[in-house]
């Protein structure tokens, strides 16, 4: 069993081909065994030899991560095909370890234990981001005109007023006076609403209840935060 030499072009196709149907796939975990083959290729490999080079550059991201993937290396002999003959002087092995070992998370042992915890944890951190998304309120920002009835009218109680409107997801910003002509002002004044607690109706209904200030409410301008 082996790979052969894997510095030479007959040991890099081998790897080749018995990496063309253990391709990556979401449930794939790396173990020692890719980090003792990927350790005696050394260096990338052809274009031509895609598959292998596309697993060596795999392995190779992992970086720090080598240290701590599932497994324990073993000599390299004891990885790759069975009609191989061993020529790098780094053990043979018999049918039992020819059965248990393998490239791309096929041992069994190590895939009941550490992969199954490296899909939870995925799992984990996905359900958790759709809650996160879930958890986001859709808010507008909206920017009112109230007009008074005529240029006696008390802007600082008509704002006052509607300003005093409370509910659940209404937050009040800035305003200011804004002439109109003819001595009369009107109220500009800004809002953050909930979308799904909020509407313009109650707005417009709850500010034009102060008719004794109040003459009419428009939206000036309305965006989506």
């Amino acid at each position: 069993m082996g790979f052969g030499d894997l510095k030479s072009p007959t040991g890099l196709q081998v790897l080749k081909d018995y990496l063309q149907d253990k391709k990556l796939h979401p449930r794939y975990v790396p173990s020692q065994a890719d980090v003792a083959v990927f350790e005696a290729v050394s260096h990338p490999r052809p274009a031509d030899l895609y598959h292998a080079l596309h697993w060596y550059n795999h392995i190779k991201s992992l970086k720090k991560e080598k240290a701590s993937l599932p497994g324990a290396k073993k000599a390299l002999g004891k990885y790759g095909p069975a009609n191989v003959e061993d020529t790098t002087g780094n053990g043979a092995t018999d049918s039992k370890d020819d059965d248990d070992i393998d490239l791309f998370g096929s041992n069994e042992e190590e895939e009941s234990e550490e992969a199954n915890r490296l899909r939870e944890e995925c799992l984990a951190q996905y359900e958790s981001k759709k809650a996160e998304k879930r958890a986001l309120v859709a808010k507008s920002s909206i920017l009112l005109d109230v007009k008074p009835w005529d240029d006696e009218a008390d802007m600082a109680k008509l704002e006052e007023c509607v300003s005093s409107i409370q509910a659940d997801g209404l937050v009040w910003g800035y305003s200011k006076l804004v002439p109109v002509g003819y001595g009369i002002k009107k109220l500009q004044i800004q809002c953050v609403v909930e979308d799904n607690k909020v509407g313009t109706d109650m707005l417009e209904e709850q500010t034009t209840a102060f008719e004794d200030y109040v003459q009419s409410m428009d939206m000036a301008a309305f965006n989506k935060i």
